[in-house]
């Protein structure tokens, strides 16, 4: 069997280590799987892609799309031109696509048009704000995906209600937290710890990164 995984952004590289983990195990059980890495360039600058394949250890991509663009549709169309090219040299027989980037909605779209099965990762995660270029990618890979690989039940339940059946809903878990478990072993007590008097159990860890959080101050 041969598969794509597709990444393009930051949070692809750590959510398709532990895929890349699981083929390697696979491989050496005997079964026959192959991949090959495809990097579609979304995110090019070497502190947002290569220092992510060396820390994680994950291999070089065997191919790089270098697409990229200003706009949303720019990049979208750069990353389906590239790949659709790629395909037609060609083609495996699964496209794995993660999360809720530009790359994987491009790829998903051109490999459907060519008729090669796709499974999202992280499938059925939805927030409802369509005003957030992750959502419209969300709802679009899903429509034409294969086979679902769910982080919790409310995605799956997310994934029912549009029509989806059970067989194809795969309750797999996060992929980027096998990540951070795989390299637990690596932390370092940062040294604001200390500093600022943090205790077990007495304070919350917060991200925040979504533009419609961050960018306007009376937001954040």
């Amino acid at each position: 069997m041969k598969v794509d995984l597709i990444v393009g952004a930051r949070p692809n590289f750590m959510k398709i280590a532990a895929v890349i983990d699981a083929i390697h195990k696979a491989q050496k059980e005997g079964k026959d799987i192959n991949y090959r890495l495809v990097h579609t360039g979304q995110h090019y600058n070497m502190n947002m892609s290569g220092n992510f394949f060396k820390e994680l250890n994950i291999p070089e991509p065997d191919i790089n799309l270098e697409a990229n663009g200003d706009t949303q549709a720019e990049q979208t169309s750069s990353i389906m031109i590239g790949y659709e090219k790629l395909l037609m040299k060609g083609k495996p027989d699964l496209c794995i696509v993660v999360g809720d980037v530009t790359s994987s909605m491009a790829c998903s779209i051109s490999a459907q048009k060519l008729h090669v099965k796709v499974a999202h990762i992280e499938a059925g995660i939805r927030s409802n704000d369509w005003t957030m270029p992750e959502e419209i990618n969300r709802i679009v890979t899903d429509s034409i995906t294969n086979y679902f690989f769910t982080t919790s039940e409310f995605a799956n339940n997310n994934l029912r209600t549009t029509g989806i059946s059970d067989e194809r809903i795969f309750w797999v878990g996060n992929t980027m937290i096998d990540t951070l478990m795989k390299h637990r072993h690596r932390f370092v007590k940062p040294n604001f710890w200390d500093t600022i008097g943090l205790v077990d159990g007495k304070y919350i860890v917060m991200t925040l990164h979504r533009p419609a959080n961050v960018d306007e101050e009376s937001n954040l």
